[in-house]
């Protein structure tokens, strides 16, 4: 796709979302095939990077990420160079395979370059994690990786049926954000589900005085909850300095409640 392609596909979804009243949410996602390894699974696992509005199903341009690795037990392995083209919603993506040796809980992460978004006149970037526990153990599931942004889980980010509850809590600079903006998106991947009006697309929670958000997802799948903040340091664009909007970005999984016929 060329940059004027882009620059086209850009303005459409911007008439869109003004024509609505309301935004759609900005997300990079990163989503594994399974987040809870089994003994008996398959142990190696597929990863699939890209940025989007999840719940629209609108893709958009992943080039290819400043970073993306792994922590476990404090240690970061750097998965950059196993990182291979791929399409999700028609855009240039990413995908990788981890193959998973021992038990404990596995932090995958991407630090994306930063994206120009001509509709809000600022950078984008968005540190996105998602937490895989495996072979019965989930030591380290709450571990901060002292991204410049991040949100910290207070649930463990797994295990979780549709209706409980989650808290994470957001920080910056590795300090907790007070009263930080958090907002909720579903990955719509099957694209059964329908909001009833456009302000339910992109829900938002606000976190407390600690920077402890809350929120309990109404149905099964993946949720990405995103915690937005200005960064202190500005980027040139066309001779301009301008914002760049730190992304904390935590994708969740949520499952179906399931009971003996």
């Amino acid at each position: 796709m060329n940059f004027k392609t882009v620059k086209l596909v850009g303005a459409a979804i911007a008439m869109v979302c003004f024509s609505y009243g309301v935004s759609l949410g900005h997300f990079g996602m990163l989503i594994p095939s399974d987040n809870m390894v089994m003994q008996d699974e398959k142990r190696k696992i597929d990863l699939d990077l890209s940025f989007s509005h999840p719940f629209e199903i609108i893709g958009m341009e992943l080039v290819k990420p400043q970073a993306f690795f792994v922590v476990k037990d404090g240690k970061k392995q750097d998965l950059l160079s196993t990182l291979q083209e791929f399409k999700v919603m028609n855009y240039l993506s990413w995908k990788s395979e981890y193959q998973i040796k021992r038990p404990g809980a596995y932090t995958f992460c991407m630090e994306p370059k930063p994206y120009w978004e001509p509709t809000e006149d600022c950078f984008i970037i968005h540190y996105t994690k998602t937490v895989v526990a495996a072979f019965g153990d989930d030591e380290g599931w709450d571990s901060e990786l002292g991204l410049k942004t991040e949100i910290v889980p207070l649930s463990k980010p797994f295990g979780l049926y549709a209706g409980n509850v989650f808290q994470g809590i957001v920080k910056l600079n590795g300090k907790p954000v007070p009263y930080a903006e958090v907002e909720v998106e579903y990955y719509n991947k099957d694209k059964k589900a329908t909001a009833p009006t456009d302000y339910m697309v992109t829900q938002t929670v606000k976190a407390d005085q600690n920077g402890v958000f809350t929120y309990a997802a109404p149905v099964a799948g993946w949720w990405g909850f995103a915690a937005l903040n200005t960064s202190d340091q500005k980027l040139v664009h066309k001779g301009e300095k301008k914002d760049i909007e730190l992304g904390a970005v935590l994708w969740v999984m949520f499952e179906a409640w399931h009971e003996k016929e």
